[in-house]
C-alpha cells in the first residue's frame, strides 16, 4: 500500500513504468504476431493502457495511449516499420484505436478522481458525524456530573444545619459525579492516543490473577446490584504484559456490563492460556447483544438503540485499540443460555511465578 501510493503520488515513475509496460506488451506481442494477428494486438494495447489508467495520473496515461497507437503503426501495421498505413481500412483502425486509447485514458482517470472525491467528501461526512455524536454524547455525559457537583456544593456552602448524614451522602455524590468525570476524560485521552499511534508498551511480568482483583476492587462502588464471580488460578504462570493496558481493557468491559445489564445479572472473569497467549473471558447472564448489532459495538461512539442512559460509546472501542497494541484482539458473542460472552486474546511470553526472579 505504501508503495503503491509513493507511486501515485511520483509521476516520473509513473512514466517509466508505463513506458516500460506498453514496451514489454509490444514486444509479447510482437513475438506472437503470426499466432494472434495485428487486430488483437491493438486490443491488448488498449487492455493495458486501460489497467494502467486505474492507477496513474492522467498525463503520464496520454503519454502511455499515444505511444502505444505509435508503436502499433510501425510494428505491426503494413507496411512494417514504417508509419506509413497502406489501406484505408488500415487507416481507419488506426485512428480509431488512437481515439479510443486516449478517450479511454481520460475517462478512466476522470472517473477514478471522481471516485476519489466521492470517497473523500463520504469520509468527511462520517468523520462529522462521528463528531456530532461525540458531542451530543459528551453534552449530556459531562453536564450531568457537573450539575452534581455544584449543586452539591452550593448546598454545602448555603445551609448550616445540615446533619452529618445529608453532608456524608453530598460528599458521596461529589464523589461519584467526579469519578464520572475522570472516566470520560480519561476515554478521550485514551481515544486521542490510540487515533495518533503514540502508544508504546510497558511490558513487565505480571499476575493476572492480582489484576483482574485490581478491576474488580475498582468497579466495587458500582457493583452492588450485580455478583461478580472470579475464582483465581495459582497455578497460572506470570504474564508479560502492559499491566495499564490489560487494566484498562478488563474495566472498560466489566464498566459496560455493570452498566447496561439489569440488576441481579452475575459477571464471571475466566483466566486460561496457550503456550503464547493469555486468555480472559467475560460472560455475563444479562440480555446480550442484537445479533445485528455485535459488529458494531466496537465502533467509536457507537451506542445500541434504546440503551440506558450514561456513556459516549468509546469504552469497549478503546479496549479493542489496547488489545491490538499487544497484537491481541476482543471477541464478543452472545452465550446460547443469554448473555454476553467477551474474550480478551493477548499474546504475551510467561514464565512460572518460581522462575521470575531469574528473569
Amino acid at each position: 500500500m505504501e508503495f503503491y501510493k509513493k507511486i501515485n503520488e511520483n509521476q516520473p515513475i509513473q512514466y517509466l513504468i508505463g513506458i516500460g509496460t506498453i514496451i514489454l506488451v509490444s514486444l509479447f506481442s510482437y513475438l506472437f504476431i503470426d499466432i494472434i494477428g495485428y487486430q488483437v494486438v491493438a486490443l491488448i494495447l488498449l487492455l493495458a493502457v486501460s489497467i494502467l489508467a486505474m492507477f496513474f495520473e492522467i498525463l503520464p496515461i496520454v503519454t502511455v495511449a499515444v505511444l502505444s497507437a505509435l508503436i502499433w503503426n510501425f510494428f505491426f501495421i503494413q507496411p512494417q516499420y514504417t508509419f506509413k498505413i497502406s489501406t484505408p481500412e488500415d487507416a481507419l483502425f488506426f485512428l480509431m484505436y488512437f481515439m479510443i486509447a486516449v478517450m479511454n485514458a481520460v475517462f478512466t482517470t476522470k472517473i477514478r478522481k471522481a471516485e476519489a472525491a466521492t470517497r473523500k467528501r463520504k469520509e468527511r461526512d462520517k468523520t462529522l458525524e462521528l463528531y456530532n455524536t461525540m458531542l451530543n454524547s459528551l453534552s449530556h455525559e459531562l453536564k450531568t456530573p457537573i450539575a452534581a457537583i455544584i449543586g452539591s456544593v452550593d448546598t454545602l456552602k448555603e445551609t448550616e444545619k445540615l446533619s452529618e448524614q445529608n453532608k456524608n451522602d453530598l460528599y458521596t455524590e461529589i464523589e461519584i459525579a467526579g469519578n464520572r468525570l475522570n472516566r470520560q476524560v480519561k476515554n478521550l485521552l485514551n481515544m486521542s492516543r490510540l487515533e495518533s499511534d503514540s502508544i508504546h508498551l510497558q511490558l513487565n511480568w505480571y499476575d493476572i490473577n492480582e489484576l483482574i482483583y485490581g478491576v474488580i476492587q475498582l468497579n466495587k462502588p458500582d457493583s452492588a446490584e450485580h455478583q461478580i464471580i472470579f475464582i483465581p488460578d495459582d497455578d497460572l504462570p506470570l504474564f508479560q504484559l502492559d499491566a495499564t493496558l490489560v487494566e484498562q481493557i478488563l474495566h472498560n468491559i466489566l464498566h459496560n456490563a455493570l452498566q447496561y445489564t439489569p440488576p441481579g445479572t452475575t459477571i464471571e472473569f475466566k483466566v486460561s492460556h496457550t503456550s503464547g497467549e493469555c486468555i480472559i473471558d467475560i460472560l455475563d447472564n444479562g440480555k446480550g447483544f442484537p445479533k445485528n448489532k455485535i459488529d458494531r459495538v466496537f465502533e467509536k461512539f457507537y451506542r445500541l438503540p434504546n440503551s440506558a442512559t450514561g456513556g459516549t460509546g468509546l469504552g469497549l472501542s478503546i479496549a479493542q485499540g489496547f488489545a491490538r497494541a499487544h497484537n491481541g484482539s476482543i471477541q464478543l458473542k452472545n452465550r446460547s443460555s443469554g448473555g454476553a460472552h467477551f474474550t480478551v486474546r493477548i499474546p504475551a511470553a510467561m514464565t512460572d511465578p518460581k522462575n521470575y526472579q531469574n528473569e
